[in-house]
C-alpha cells in the first residue's frame, strides 16, 4: 500500500476569467496545484493530460453547463471529487441535478473563502479515504487469493500423505492452529451450504464457533452473512462492508469451483 502523500491537483472550470483568478488567488497559499479552464471542453482536454483529484466547475457555462460537464467527468474519471459553483438563482436547478453528476458538494456564488477552503479540505479527505479503501480492498483480495492457494496446497499435501494417519493428524492440527491464530475470521461453506470451517475470529463475528461447524449456514450464521454468501455464489467473488458484533467488518468472499465458498472477515481497524 502506498504511503507517500499524493500531490493534490485542483481543476477549476469557469467561463469568467475573474472567477478563475479569484480561485487561483484563494488556493495560492495552499499546497495545491491549481489548473484552470475557461470551458467544459478545455476542462476535459486538461483531464486527458493531467492527474486531477478535485474538479470545481461553474453551473452556468455555454455549450455544456457545469452539471453536464461533471456528469461526463464522473463517467471518465469516477475517482475525482466533483464540486459545482452556482449563483443563488440556480440553486433549485443545481440541487435537482446533483445526482446526475454524482456531485460531492454545491457551493453558492459568491462564496465565502473560508467555507470554500474547508469544502476543498473535506473533498481531499474524501478522496484520500476512498483511495486508501480501494488499495486496502485490492490488498485483501490478493491475500485472499494467497490464502486459497495455501489452503489448496495444504490439501494436496495431505492427499499425498494420506497413507500416514499420523502425518494427516499433525497437518490438520497445524492447519487449525494456524487458522485460529489468524487475526481475520475465516468461514468455509461446502457446496451443500454446510459450515465446514470456522476459526476463532470468525466465531467472534458470527456466533458460537462450536455450534456452527457441521450445521447449515442457513441456521447458524447472521442474516447479513447469509445474504453475502448468496451474493458470492452468484458473482463468484464479492466484497462488502458490514457491522457484525458491534464492529465494522469488511467481508471478502470467493466461490471455489465444486468446493463451496470461503469468506474472510477483516475488522476495518486491522488495516490502519
Amino acid at each position: 500500500m502506498s504511503t507517500m502523500r499524493e500531490t493534490i491537483t485542483i481543476l477549476c472550470v469557469d467561463d469568467e476569467p475573474n472567477v478563475l483568478n479569484a480561485l487561483k488567488r484563494l488556493f495560492f497559499d495552499e499546497n495545491y496545484t491549481t489548473l484552470t479552464a475557461s470551458s467544459a471542453r478545455d476542462g476535459l482536454d486538461i483531464l486527458e493530460q493531467e492527474e486531477v483529484q478535485i474538479v470545481v466547475a461553474d453551473y452556468r457555462m455555454p455549450n455544456m453547463n457545469g452539471v453536464e460537464f461533471l456528469r461526463e467527468v464522473y463517467k471518465r474519471w469516477p475517482r475525482t471529487v466533483r464540486i459545482v459553483l452556482s449563483g443563488y438563482a440556480d440553486v433549485t436547478a443545481t440541487v435537482a441535478a446533483i445526482n446526475d453528476g454524482h456531485i460531492y458538494k454545491f457551493v453558492p456564488k459568491p462564496w465565502n473563502d473560508d467555507d470554500l477552503l474547508v469544502t476543498i479540505k473535506n473533498a481531499i479527505e474524501r478522496y484520500t479515504l476512498y483511495k486508501l479503501n480501494r488499495e486496502l480492498t485490492e490488498e485483501l483480495m490478493l491475500k485472499n487469493d494467497e490464502l486459497i492457494k495455501v489452503n489448496a496446497d495444504l490439501s494436496d499435501l495431505v492427499a499425498e500423505r494420506s497413507q500416514s494417519l499420523e502425518f494427516t493428524a499433525k497437518s490438520l492440527t497445524l492447519h487449525h492452529s494456524l487458522l485460529n491464530a489468524m487475526p481475520v475470521g475465516i468461514l468455509g461453506i461446502d457446496p451443500d451450504n454446510m459450515v465446514v470451517m470456522c476459526n476463532e475470529s470468525c466465531g467472534a463475528f458470527c456466533g458460537d464457533k462450536t455450534a456452527m461447524v457441521g450445521n447449515s449456514a442457513d441456521d447458524v450464521v447472521p442474516e447479513d452473512v447469509k445474504r453475502f454468501i448468496g451474493l458470492v455464489k452468484r458473482e463468484k467473488r464479492a466484497v462488502s462492508d458490514n457491522e457484525l458484533a458491534g464492529r465494522r467488518i469488511k467481508m471478502i468472499g470467493s466461490s471455489i469451483e465444486d468446493k463451496g465458498v470461503i469468506i474472510v472477515f477483516v475488522p476495518e481497524d486491522e488495516g490502519r
